[in-house]
Parts: C-alpha cells; sequence; structure tokens
C-alpha cells in the first residue's frame, strides 16, 4: 500500500538558543553538565541573563529532538507530518513557518492558544558537549488532541521522542499514536532522547515502548542505562525485548544497528567535532531517509553518520538547505 508521508512524528515544539561557556561556567550555575534538565521561565530567564556576555552560537532554530529528525529526513527528500503544541506567540508563528519552510506537514485543526511557546537553552563546553535547561511551556500540555491519526495512517513509520515521558498528556498522546500506528501497519520507531530521561522516567518509557516497537534509536549510554546492562554487549541483547531492530549512536566511534537478524558496526568519519548538539537526532533523520530510500541498515547507518558528522562539526542542530542536498547528492552518487 502506498503512504503519503514517510514519518509522522510527535515531540516537543521549542525554540532553541545556543550560547558556548566554560565548564566552570556550569559549576557556577548549579548545572548539571552533558544531559536535559527542566526549568521553570524564571530560571530560563536567570540563566540567560547570567550568560548575556557569552557568544550566542546560533540564530533561533525551531528545536525539539522529533522535530529535528523530521526536518531533516524532509529535506533530504522525505514528505514528513509533524504534531506538536506551540502558543500564539511570536516563537509559535516563527515555530510553524520553520517547519512549513521545510516542507513539514501539520495538523490542520489545530489553532496555537494562550500561552508560551517552549524555550531551549543549549550550552556547548569546548569539548563539544550539549547541556540543554527546557522550559516546555504549553508544549507541556501537548496531548492526544494534537494528534491526526489519518495522517498517522498513511506514514510509513511514526517516530516518538523519549522527551514525552516528563508529561503525562504527552505520554499518553505518544502511547495513543504507538497503538494507531500498529493497528494500521505503521511502523514505531522512539528515540530514547537523553540520560537522564532512561535514568528517572524508566517506567513512563516503558509504557510508550508497550509490548514492544519496531526501531529503538539511542546512545550506548541511554543503551547501557535503559537494559540496566553490565557492558555494551549485554545492553545491545537486551534491548531485543523492546524492539525488532535498533540503531545505537556511539559518538566518534560510530554506530552499531541491529536489523533484526544481525549487528553492523558503522565507523564514523573523523571530524573535529565543536557542538554534539543534535547529533542523535540527525542521526536519527538520515537513518530513516535511507530506510525509505530502500537502504539496508548499514547503508543508512553509513549515510546516518556521514551526518552526524556534518552537524557536530558546526555550531546548531541543523544544517543549511543545501547542505541536505549536498550531503545526499554526494553519498548516493559514490559507488
Amino acid at each position: 500500500m502506498n503512504k503519503t508521508y514517510a514519518i509522522y512524528g510527535l515531540g516537543a515544539a521549542l525554540v532553541d538558543t545556543e550560547i558556548t561557556l566554560t565548564d566552570a561556567d556550569l559549576i557556577e550555575m548549579k548545572v548539571d553538565k552533558g544531559i536535559m534538565t527542566l526549568v521553570d521561565e524564571v530560571r530560563q530567564t536567570e540563566l540567560i541573563a547570567a550568560l548575556d556576555q557569552h557568544l550566542v552560537a546560533s540564530k533561533r532554530a525551531s528545536g525539539g529532538s522529533a522535530a529535528n529528525t523530521i526536518i531533516a529526513a524532509s529535506y533530504f527528500g522525505c514528505k514528513n507530518f509533524y504534531s506538536c503544541k506551540v502558543a500564539n506567540d511570536e516563537n509559535g508563528a516563527f515555530y510553524l513557518a520553520d517547519l512549513q519552510a521545510a516542507g513539514v506537514s501539520t495538523p490542520q485543526h489545530i489553532v496555537p492558544g494562550a500561552g508560551i511557546t517552549g524555550k531551549c537553552l543549549v550550552m556547548i563546553t569546548p569539548d563539544a558537549e550539549r547541556t540543554m535547561n527546557t522550559f516546555l511551556g504549553i508544549s507541556a500540555e501537548l496531548s492526544v488532541a494534537e494528534l491526526d491519526l489519518n495522517a498517522l495512517k498513511n506514514a510509513r513509520f511514526a517516530y516518538i521522542e523519549g522527551y514525552l515521558v516528563t508529561s503525562p498528556t504527552g505520554r499518553a498522546a505518544a502511547i495513543q499514536l504507538r497503538q494507531t500506528a500498529q493497528q494500521h501497519g505503521t511502523a514505531v520507531a522512539i528515540s530514547l532522547s537523553d540520560p537522564a530521561m532512561v535514568q528517572f522516567f524508566r517506567e513512563g518509557l516503558l509504557e510508550m515502548i508497550g509490548d514492544g516497537v519496531d526501531l529503538i534509536f539511542c546512545n550506548r549510554d541511554e543503551a547501557i542505562g535503559f537494559t540496566d546492562a553490565a557492558s555494551f554487549e549485554e545492553a545491545c541483547e537486551s534491548l531485543k525485548k523492546y524492539a525488532k531492530q535498533f540503531a545505537i549512536t556511539c559518538g566518534a566511534d560510530g554506530a552499531v544497528v541491529f536489523d533484526g537478524e544481525q549487528y553492523h558496526q558503522i565507523p564514523a568519519p573523523k571530524v573535529p567535532a565543536i557542538d554534539t548538539n543534535g547529533a542523535g537526532d540527525m542521526f536519527a533523520g538520515a537513518f530513516l531517509y535511507g530506510i525509505n530510500q530502500g537502504c539496508g541498515f548499514s547503508r543508512a547507518a553509513e549515510f546516518a553518520n556521514r551526518a552526524a558528522a556534518t552537524i557536530v562539526s558546526q555550531y546548531g542542530p541543523r544544517l543549511q538547505a543545501q547542505q541536505y542536498a549536498e550531503l545526499r547528492q554526494q553519498f548516493f552518487a559514490a559507488v
């Protein structure tokens, strides 16, 4: 059956601001390094004020983990759909316009309401590690009301970000999305998103996964933490209980993917990393694009590694439009 969309994504809508700083700055501000921490607007405003002399490394950008993935896959050439929740404010209008510019469709029945569109402060240290403090705003209220089940039924993949586990209504929407997708032959992929989600919200993630999904995306730390494994090898074997297939990113060591039958270890291009924000999201977007093009897991992961290597070698979680096209053309033109 031909389906209208390659991927239907569900996740937060956050407007990102990136700032470069030092480890000492993080310690001084009592910010936990390397993870995503939810904060209220007052705390986020305090942090921005404390950092106002620092370099803003990238212009304002529409973000959110699943959105980064969906936008990347869209720029590579997939026709995608995204459900999120923004407010009727300037950031909300900016966010929806950014999705539209990427060719991503959104539910037509949603009218942005009163409130504040979510914002994420992304702090990059000299080792390229990203630390995020997120004020979810109206995105915390994402619910089943934002779903478009007809669009979901007409998608090859449903893609769910693990960050939704922090919101009761978002978690319920993720569960509804998975259940409906499974009833209509739409494959379900979920990202574990962040070591903090695995550490503090594991039971909620298990609810979202239910009896199992088709594909899990995670990094090495998340795989080990989620499965409570003693080794990476043990984590890989344990993940098979939760997903038919999976893709695990390993930073400079590339990725390990399991296609349902065998493992493939795919090395990463050697690049100087300056900002790891969005690397996992980009990997997932490029990987899903490759799969939708008929690539096997090994080939799709090779393309995803190349895309992720490109994103970590510059600031920000997104590429310029022409960079997506160049990456696609260079990789798929190569023999």
